[in-house]
């Protein structure tokens, strides 16, 4: 399958699949889990597999929970031939807050400010296509009053997202918060996530269960 789409996948420079396998080390050596992403190939993305559906940015393994490493040595050899865009799988090194674009820059707005200083502020993808993703510790479900919210998506065990530079048709995958600025470290996930409620009651987005001290939540009836 590889010979027929090879001259469609080969619109990157090689010198561009160097620097995908450069990043995607990095981020291994950080102790963050990689997985090969299938190829752009024009307006949709292969990944070589016979038969494949997907044409969205999808794994190139077919096992890629089971098959994603941080070993750089390993990492390094799916970008030996062909340029994979860079995924990084969640629930493991870190969770990952998903919300509209109008919604991050408020929300990174109040984390700036926060006083908590750098213990609420951490690395920030955001996408061609407008979604913000807030990187955060793993584990913690999201709050009450956002678990049926559609304007946050939580990303845990058995999701990815695409990371920098990976490269989507409308675009490439940037960083508004880069790992380096954070220091490598992840914020705590409630601490975003009140940022993130501070930004949709700024936005006028009615939220169904309060967690105020002496009031009991509401009945959930989403938002």
């Amino acid at each position: 399958m590889w010979r027929n789409v090879a001259p469609r996948v080969a619109q990157l420079s090689p010198l561009e699949r160097v620097r995908l396998r450069r990043i995607a080390v990095r981020y291994a050596l950080h102790g963050w889990e990689v997985t090969p992403g299938a190829c752009l190939a024009r307006s949709r993305f292969v990944c070589g597999r016979a038969g494949c559906p997907t044409v969205g940015c999808h794994p190139a393994l077919e096992e890629w929970q089971q098959g994603a490493s941080a070993d750089p040595a390993r990492v390094a050899t799916w970008w030996r031939s062909r340029p994979h865009g860079v995924l990084l799988p969640t629930g493991r090194a870190f969770d990952v807050l998903e919300v509209s674009a109008h919604l991050g820059r408020q929300a990174l707005d109040t984390v700036r400010t926060h006083p908590a200083g750098e213990g609420v502020r951490g690395p920030v993808v955001v996408t061609p296509t407008g979604r913000w993703m807030f990187l955060v510790r793993p584990g913690d479900p999201l709050r009450p009053e956002l678990e049926h919210c559609f304007h946050v998506v939580r990303h845990g065990v058995g999701s990815w997202i695409p990371a920098p530079p990976t490269r989507l048709p409308e675009g490439p995958v940037r960083w508004a918060v880069a790992p380096e600025q954070a220091r490598w470290r992840l914020p705590d996930s409630y601490l975003v996530q009140n940022a993130l409620v501070e930004a949709l009651r700024a936005a006028g987005v009615r939220l169904t269960t309060e967690l105020l001290p002496g009031h009991l939540p509401l009945p959930r009836r989403g938002c």
